[in-house]
């Protein structure tokens, strides 16, 4: 195994991490959509990071999930979800962590089945 495929495997196990901690969150009323939807962020970009570095595909450091969607694609790279999508997310990684009154339109359900998606395909992308 390539040192870019071992990279790209530990992005996937954390992407998973996150991805696991959002699971708990979910059915908590409790649980906040900031905080459920930065974890569904992190989770995502971690994914979308570790599929570039599988295909070797360099990134500049970002959060920016749109940023990297757009790398993707001009790659080639055909996406489980919409650039609008991921570009809904962004805001969690910084903005909404720092707000107590968020205007996210995203809800619980949209939040799942967007991050299943994308964890769904990046695990086919990037493999065992």
């Amino acid at each position: 195994m390539t040192p870019a495929h071992e990279e790209a495997r530990r992005l996937s196990r954390l992407a998973r991490r996150d991805g696991d901690t959002f699971a708990l969150l979910l059915p908590l009323p409790k649980a906040t959509i900031a905080a459920l939807g930065f974890q569904v962020q992190q989770a995502v970009e971690k994914a979308l990071k570790g599929v570039c570095t599988r295909h070797d595909i360099e990134v500049r450091r970002t959060h920016d999930l749109a940023a990297l969607a757009q790398i993707l694609l001009e790659h080639g790279m055909a996406l489980p979800v919409s650039v609008d999508a991921l570009r809904c997310l962004n805001p969690f990684a910084v903005e909404f962590r720092y707000d107590d009154e968020i205007t996210s339109s995203m809800r619980r359900e949209e939040l799942d089945a967007l991050l299943r998606a994308v964890l769904s395909w990046a695990d086919s992308e990037i493999g065992g």
